[in-house]
């Protein structure tokens, strides 16, 4: 068969004739099925590129059920999401991953509870193959939203929702926050420090709850004085080291939840005339390194693979959607999946 008319669009059948295979084989290898030889799919994929052919992408969805496209839901208002570099560095992850599985990234996030009706109607809509969902709260309404509409997710962080205890598998990927915890507060212990302060973030989010549960297990008789609330943010970081400061002037250590609430605590004592490590030593958690090593002096921190974990969320719905081994899955456990942390020591402490 000739090749197409010059400024037409290629078609399946030219497709076939290029490759010399029939037209249910361009389908399958186009369509990304299995049981096509090796040899087959190569002499595809030539003729596909050789003349220019694009598959519609309607007809694809009708034939695979599947619509190239991943939601990803932060139940986080748009000014935390742009203002968090963790946020930035998860998403960077998850779409570097999706790229490689040729699916396209939606982002979803969260103003108010008017949102999540919104999030319901184009989930449902079948917009999506699957959702992606982190910083989730414990009162959050995604969680009974995704089961409703039947959408294969994967949550980033232990699930801590009401009844989550109790369902089959929730697939989710978080890092070791309750260790990690513990080795931070034990590295200020064999520092020397006995005074050790913690800045702990949400008390509806499993991350700050279980780097609290750490901070606990190697301070098993801390004073109540020693800790104080934050939300994760600069800001709530810098009020509760000052409110610390007020009650315990005597405090000689801080671990703090994530790195951003221990940069604003870094800033506090600065402005209060104190010298870091010297008089207080500082410990924060996330390792991002646009906050760790920008701050004065750098901060000394619990590293855990933000990037990473983004990726092993896709992974983990790619193996849900292709449960049969096919492209994108993975050996990850289909449940929790921990990834290690490590201690990142620079000045501040």
């Amino acid at each position: 068969m000739p090749d197409p008319t010059p400024g037409a669009r290629p078609t399946l059948e030219a497709v076939a004739a290029r490759a010399g295979v029939s037209r249910a084989t361009v389908s399958r290898v186009v369509n990304g099925g299995a049981g096509v030889r090796r040899p087959l799919v190569d002499r595809v994929r030539r003729a596909v590129e050789e003349l220019g052919y694009i598959p519609n992408h309607a007809a694809r969805t009708l034939v695979t059920r599947r619509n190239g496209a991943v939601a990803v839901i932060i139940a986080e208002p748009e000014f935390r999401i742009f203002s968090d570099p963790f946020f930035e560095q998860q998403v960077r992850g998850i779409s570097r991953e999706l790229t490689a599985h040729d699916s396209q990234l939606v982002l979803l996030w969260v103003e108010g509870a008017g949102d999540y009706e919104r999030i319901a109607r184009y989930l449902g809509g079948g917009h999506v193959d699957g959702a992606l969902a982190f910083s989730v709260h414990d009162d959050d309404e995604l969680p009974a939203i995704v089961r409703r509409v039947q959408v294969p997710t994967v949550f980033g962080g232990r699930p801590g929702w009401p009844g989550a205890t109790g369902e089959p598998a929730v697939p989710y990927v978080d890092a070791d926050n309750r260790g990690g915890a513990r080795e931070a507060v034990r590295y200020l212990v064999g520092q020397g420090r006995r005074r050790i302060a913690h800045i702990a973030g949400p008390r509806d989010q499993t991350s700050a709850t279980d780097r609290l549960a750490g901070y606990r297990d190697v301070l098993l008789d801390a004073d109540p004085g020693l800790v104080a609330q934050g939300d994760f943010t600069e800001g709530s970081g810098a009020v509760a080291m000052a409110g610390l400061l007020d009650r315990r002037p005597d405090l000689d250590a801080v671990f703090a939840a994530n790195d951003l609430m221990a940069s604003g605590a870094l800033r506090v004592l600065r402005e209060r005339g104190l010298r870091v490590p010297q008089d207080v030593a500082v410990v924060g958690f996330d390792d991002m390194e646009s906050v760790a090593a920008a701050t004065d002096p750098p901060l000394t921190t619990v590293r855990q693979d933000i990037e990473g974990m983004g990726r092993l969320m896709v992974r983990l719905l790619m193996r849900a959607l292709h449960p049969d081994g096919g492209p994108g899955a993975t050996d990850a456990a289909p449940g929790s999946v921990i990834t290690p942390t490590e201690l990142v020591r620079r000045a501040s402490a």
